[in-house]
């Protein structure tokens, strides 16, 4: 007996960056995992029926990279250099957060997330209590990383981290997974990073960090350290584990030698890095060197929305530009960036695709609207055409986050009242606090 049933969908499968669709099939979930692909299969087998008629079954979008709670914060730091938005604005601001801030901050990014068809996210922010509490309610898929910084506290900072991974790594029928999170080699000294690791590698947990964002961080280190942020963190031994790499928008040939070697993936998140004005990871060349490569949102105070498909879109639109050549990121590699490369990029087994055996984590798109008609291709809508409004139901772990565009597991009306209630003194600045400076302040005093 199956437990669900989705009935009439044609469905998106990507091999080897070519997609092609299934018209009119089944997909038949058991005990998490899609257990049959067909047409016409029985629905008397089924404990429930899903009717997925006109609907494209895509696999659930994977968001590489993201500072859920952060959508508490959006369009608060618009039009200033990247200085100024973490040492004048967001690091300030981020001083007024309480763990239940938190808490309502993530609930409001996954609602966000769920509604555009994103079903799992690798997120890296503090109050990871609080955080792993709105992902159990909601329902989606994360791999977690307590952020750490390097200052008086850091030894605590550390125990905290640890024991977090000691209690929640593999929770919910592996539906929650974590890791170690140090913020990058601009806030960690090369000694905690080395800590980090070691703690990584004793507990058999992989490392997600921010590296190289900006041309000026690559400088800081060279003068600092005498090598490039990349070295810095091969140095300390993060990368001896699992590791997933955030932005990486200025390495040199050798930098993406390095990470290819040791199997570090990049999650690249063009909305900011455009937004910001830093620089986009050299996508192409990272790829063509083997380095898995992985679509992420950042936080919504830079991108401004948790849409995969935006970000996906923007980053195959850039590439195109940037390398003169509208053959370069082609649709089935695009989207493969948002699905598979994702899993690969967390290393997580069975997501990412729709096949037989694979966790069931996948979205019913509408494609029957103005904006994508006539459906020529229907793979060519979904990353060029289609809108977060246009995912009609989500599903995780074969259980039914939203259907029809109404949330199942989350009280959106509820959050977003207690978003508004908090929003006056989240904004206020609370004297000089801030969470961390930005290097380029340390350098100048």
């Amino acid at each position: 007996m199956y437990d669900l049933l989705v009935q009439r969908a044609d469905v998106l499968q990507i091999a080897n960056g070519v997609p092609s669709v299934l018209p009119q099939h089944d997909i038949a979930i058991t005990d998490r995992r899609i257990v049959a692909i067909a047409p016409d299969i029985s629905p008397g087998l089924a404990r429930e029926t899903l009717a997925a008629d006109g609907l494209l079954a895509i696999p659930g979008l994977i968001n590489s990279h993201s500072h859920t709670a952060m959508s508490l914060f959006r369009g608060v730091a618009e039009d200033v250099p990247i200085e100024e938005w973490f040492n004048g604005i967001i690091w300030p601001l981020e001083t007024n957060l309480t763990p239940e801030d938190v808490y309502w901050g993530t609930l409001l990014g996954l609602a966000e997330m769920i509604e555009a068809g994103v079903t799992c996210v690798a997120d890296h922010y503090f109050a990871m209590d609080a955080i792993v509490q709105a992902v159990q309610e909601s329902g989606m898929r994360a791999l977690l990383a307590w952020t750490i910084f390097s200052g008086a506290d850091e030894h605590e900072q550390l125990s905290q981290a640890r024991q977090f991974v000691e209690q929640w790594h593999g929770a919910e029928a592996d539906r929650i997974r974590v890791w170690m999170g140090p913020h990058s080699p601009y806030t960690c000294t090369p000694s905690l990073l080395r800590r980090v690791a070691q703690t990584a590698r004793e507990l058999g947990v992989g490392i997600h960090i921010h590296l190289s964002e900006t041309a000026a961080q690559v400088a800081q280190s060279l003068a600092t350290h005498g090598c490039s942020p990349v070295s810095v963190a091969r140095n300390a031994g993060l990368f001896d584990v699992p590791a997933l790499a955030a932005h990486v928008a200025h390495v040199s040939p050798e930098d993406i030698a390095t990470l290819a070697a040791h199997g570090v993936a990049v999650a690249v998140t063009p909305k900011t890095e455009m937004k910001l004005g830093i620089g986009v990871a050299p996508t192409l060349a990272m790829r063509e060197a083997g380095v898995t490569v992985a679509l992420g949102s950042d936080g919504a105070a830079s991108n401004n929305t948790y849409d995969i498909l935006e970000s996906a879109r923007l980053l195959a639109l850039l590439e195109k530009l940037r390398q003169s050549d509208a053959r370069c990121m082609p649709i089935g590699t695009t989207l493969e960036l948002a699905t598979g490369a994702g899993a690969r990029a967390l290393q997580w087994d069975g997501i990412g695709v729709l096949q037989v055996g694979a966790r069931a984590d996948l979205a019913l798109v509408q494609c029957a609207t103005a904006h994508t008609q006539p459906l020529h291709n229907p793979a060519a809508a979904l990353l060029y055409s289609s809108q977060a409004a246009d995912v009609d139901t989500v599903i995780v772990d074969g259980r039914i986050l939203m259907h029809r565009r109404t949330l199942l597991t989350i009280d959106k009306p509820r959050v977003l009242r207690e978003v508004a209630a908090r929003i006056e003194r989240l904004t206020q600045r609370q004297g000089e606090r801030r969470i961390a400076t930005y290097p380029e302040a340390q350098a100048s005093r």
